[in-house]
């Protein structure tokens, strides 16, 4: 039987799976259910930050989280997904270094296997908005190894919202020198210069995904080739959601009843939710 990953395991789990050098994907989930459904297909899931602010407050991803509403979340991901692979979004750590520690410390404790540690300057957005500011190097170098300090075996990405490619690949090769497990440049948009920074840097690369973002929408293969390690499709879950329900809630108005098509019905829904009495 699968072990349970808790604790130092499921960092532990996580890097064996990024040294098979086959690409990781992550999907981007808004909630436990999505979480669930998304568990069923890939090996892990991504505690996305952009999902959870729309999905939970109705607002979009410019700030608002904070780290207690994270971490009871992804506590509550990881209890019915003992098994899967979480990355967990923490934005800029939700403050300064002390406030950083302390997230991840907690996370680590509820036994995800990964975070993603930004270096925006508040007020912080999501990656494909524009507006971004980035701290200054020794700023989040700092807030970094506060948090290198405190985990134990997380496995911890430093990722740069720089806009400017040159500034974004020597920043990203300062956080890998300063231990980071694994880097990404948010929006990057050529698989020219994430080949660039595999080259430059002895640790994993992430790239990130989503519909309407300013990445373009490669291929696993594309991907694979490059030499990146984990692909996080921040929002797919969300989307789709999001087109679902519109499309059925117009075809409701259009029929004056529910519509047979375009849904799940009761017996699909209640296959896929969670029951602590079996071993998942």
């Amino acid at each position: 039987m699968t072990k349970k990953l808790c604790g130092c395991m499921a960092g532990e789990a996580f890097r064996k799976r990024i040294a098979t050098g086959k690409i990781l994907p992550l999907i981007g989930v808004y909630d436990v259910f999505s979480a669930l459904l998304s568990a069923k297909r890939f090996e892990g899931i991504f505690c996305s930050g952009f999902g959870f602010a729309a999905s939970q407050y109705g607002l979009p991803d410019i700030g608002y989280v904070n780290w207690r509403d994270i971490n009871d979340w992804a506590l509550r991901v990881r209890q019915v997904l003992p098994y899967k692979h979480v990355l967990v979004d923490i934005d800029d750590g939700f403050g300064d270094e002390i406030i950083s520690a302390n997230t991840v410390k907690n996370l680590e404790i509820t036994g995800v296997s990964a975070v993603m540690i930004e270096d925006q300057k508040r007020p912080r957005r999501c990656g494909h908005f524009e507006g971004k500011q980035v701290l200054g190097q020794k700023q989040y170098l700092e807030k970094l190894k506060s948090v290198l300090d405190v985990r134990d075996k997380l496995f911890v990405i430093a990722r740069t919202d720089a806009t400017d490619m040159n500034d974004a690949i020597k920043r990203a090769v300062m956080y890998a020198h300063c231990g980071a497990d694994g880097v990404m440049v948010e929006a990057v948009h050529s698989l020219d210069l994430v080949r660039e920074l595999v080259r430059e840097v002895k640790v994993p690369v992430m790239v990130n995904q989503l519909h309407g973002g300013k990445s373009p929408n490669w291929t696993f293969n594309e991907m694979q080739d490059s030499g990146v390690s984990i692909v996080i499709f921040s929002t797919p879950c969300l989307f789709a959601a999001q087109h679902g329900i519109e499309k059925y809630l117009d075809e409701m108005i259009r029929q004056q009843k529910l519509p047979d098509e375009f849904t799940a019905d009761m017996k699909e829904c209640v296959d896929n939710l969670y029951s602590p009495f079996e071993d998942r």
